[in-house]
């Protein structure tokens, strides 16, 4: 009886401790798109609430694989109609203030879009991914330059 008490305190102890560090050490699971149409042409996107443009993606749902989680993105956001299917490209570290960002990229081509201006995306256009617009941000090309120049890696986004 005793030790059936103990383990039972182990677990709630164990539950707590969990519970504490989820709190204390939040991370969000995200998912993007390094998305290509059949001239190589990289997507990027313009957010309502973000300056810049940046690569597609978005968040992953509880129990959701990040894979279907970027054709689920893209379908939402810019209008997805068909692909190949995405394959991963890495995996990156990015710290928000006090949350940190796991974001996993995918590499997805192929695409065509019927995109439509929405509440989270005003603008998603197609650009060569040597040639990219000014106000492409830091990461979105960093993580182009990886892809197509061989630049070293990061892990952070």
């Amino acid at each position: 009886m005793a030790e059936a008490r103990n383990s039972f305190l182990q677990r709630i102890g164990l539950g707590a401790s969990l519970a504490f560090k989820a709190l204390a050490t939040p991370v969000a699971f995200g998912v993007s798109a390094l998305a290509e149409n059949t001239q190589g042409q990289v997507l990027l996107v313009r957010h309502s609430y973000m300056a810049g443009w940046q690569l597609p993606g978005g968040g992953v749902q509880r129990g959701e694989p990040p894979v279907e989680a970027i054709v689920r993105e893209l379908r939402e956001e810019i209008g997805l109609t068909h692909s190949l299917p995405p394959q991963m490209a890495g995996l990156f570290t990015r710290r928000y203030g006090l949350v940190t960002n796991l974001v996993a990229l995918y590499r997805v081509r192929d695409i065509q879009i019927a995109f439509k201006p929405n509440l989270e995306i005003r603008d998603a256009r197609f650009f060569d991914p040597r040639a990219l617009p000014g106000g492409a941000t830091a990461s979105t090309r960093r993580r182009i330059a990886e892809i197509y120049d061989n630049a070293p890696v990061s892990s952070y986004w």
